[in-house]
């Protein structure tokens, strides 16, 4: 009977000990649920992981379906990137066109900055003959002539052949060819200057 009274005695002893040592129980009490099966579960772990890789597949894939449909549509998405110092436009010849071709683009962009130069040029020279007595009206022109020259001949003839030349639009082709040759004729009147605008003074 006495083995028997002391025994629970002493089993009781021992969690009151370590509960007292560990500072759990009465005063201390704290509840900490740790879900052992979702650490210790490596099922969890890797239907998480293909719930998330299939997640991420999902939006790679609508990220892609969106591109095709812009891509399709004939509408490029292009980030600015040219002039590097403040881009205005989208110019990559090296990552976009056929390599067979990138000559040819080159030369196009050469004479689309042939022409700009020439325009504001003009400008300038316009300015000094006007201050020379040369009158304001051609003044005028001249920074009529590079406002609307420079960015109509980008829009009309450069970016069209930068797309065809990227896509093989026979459309952009026509386009470009119709409104490069309008582009040659204005070039031509203007190396001539005939005095039939305010005496031919205007371009030089």
């Amino acid at each position: 009977m006495q083995k028997g009274s002391t025994a629970p005695a002493s089993k009781s002893r021992i969690p009151q000990i370590v509960s007292n040592t560990l500072g759990f129980g009465q005063k201390n009490d704290a509840t900490v649920d740790i879900p052992l099966d979702t650490v210790n579960d490596p099922r969890k772990k890797e239907r998480e992981l293909s719930t998330w890789e299939a997640d991420l597949n999902r939006r790679e894939r609508d990220i892609k379906r969106r591109e095709d449909a812009v891509a399709s549509a004939g509408v490029p998405a292009d980030d600015k990137n040219w002039p590097p110092f403040f881009p205005i436009i989208h110019h990559d010849i090296a990552n976009e066109i056929p390599v067979h071709a990138q000559r040819l683009q080159y030369l196009a962009f050469a004479s689309w900055l042939g022409i700009v130069l020439c325009l504001v040029f003009n400008v300038v020279a316009i300015t000094v003959a006007w201050i020379r007595g040369g009158g304001v009206k051609i003044f005028f022109l001249a920074i009529i002539y590079a406002l609307m020259g420079c960015p109509l001949s980008y829009v009309l003839w450069y970016r069209p052949l930068y797309r065809a030349m990227r896509t093989d639009s026979a459309l952009k082709f026509s386009w470009f060819f119709l409104f490069y040759l309008l582009h040659i004729g204005f070039c031509i009147f203007a190396a001539i200057a005939p005095p039939i605008v305010f005496h031919g003074k205007s371009l030089t």
